[in-house]
C-alpha cells in the first residue's frame, strides 16, 4: 500500500449515485458547500475508489434512508451491514468497515442527508454539521 502525503486542505468526500433522484441529493448540493468552505475541498467519489487516499480522518457526506434529518453519524457502528458475497457486494459501509480494521484510516463521520430532503435544508443542515467538523 503506498501512502500519500496528507492533503494540504480538509478533503470532505461526496458520494451518491448521479442518475438515482433519491442517492444523488449529496451530489447536488456539493457545489453549494464549496461555496461556503472554500478552504476545504468537496471531492465525488465512489466507495470502491481508494479513499483513504483522502486522510486518516475521514468526513463523507453521502444520503441515507431511515433519518428525519441531517445527521451526524461517527464511525461505522449506525451503518447498515450489507451481505457480501462478491466484489459487486462491497458498499461504502463494507470499505469503511475495512479501512478501519487494517487502520488505513483512523476515523470516519458521515454527514447523512434523508432520501428526497429539500436541497436548501439539505444546504444548511449539512454546512452546520460541517461547521463543526472543520
Amino acid at each position: 500500500m503506498v501512502v500519500s502525503p496528507a492533503p494540504t486542505k480538509p478533503v470532505i468526500l461526496v458520494s451518491g449515485n448521479p442518475l438515482v433522484p433519491e442517492d444523488s441529493i449529496a451530489l447536488r448540493i456539493m457545489a453549494r458547500l464549496q461555496e461556503r468552505f472554500p478552504k476545504a475541498e468537496f471531492r465525488e467519489f465512489d466507495s470502491a475508489e481508494n479513499i483513504e487516499e483522502a486522510g486518516r480522518d475521514l468526513i463523507i457526506v453521502d444520503a441515507a434512508k431511515g433519518i428525519g434529518k441531517v445527521t451526524l453519524l461517527e464511525g461505522v457502528d449506525n451503518l447498515e451491514q450489507s451481505k457480501v458475497y462478491s466484489m459487486h457486494d462491497f458498499d461504502l459501509s463494507v470499505t469503511l468497515r475495512i479501512l478501519l480494521k487494517i487502520k488505513a484510516i483512523d476515523s470516519v463521520m458521515i454527514v447523512a442527508i434523508p432520501s428526497g430532503y429539500p436541497e436548501k435544508k439539505a444546504v444548511e443542515e449539512a454546512a452546520a454539521i460541517i461547521s463543526t467538523l472543520l
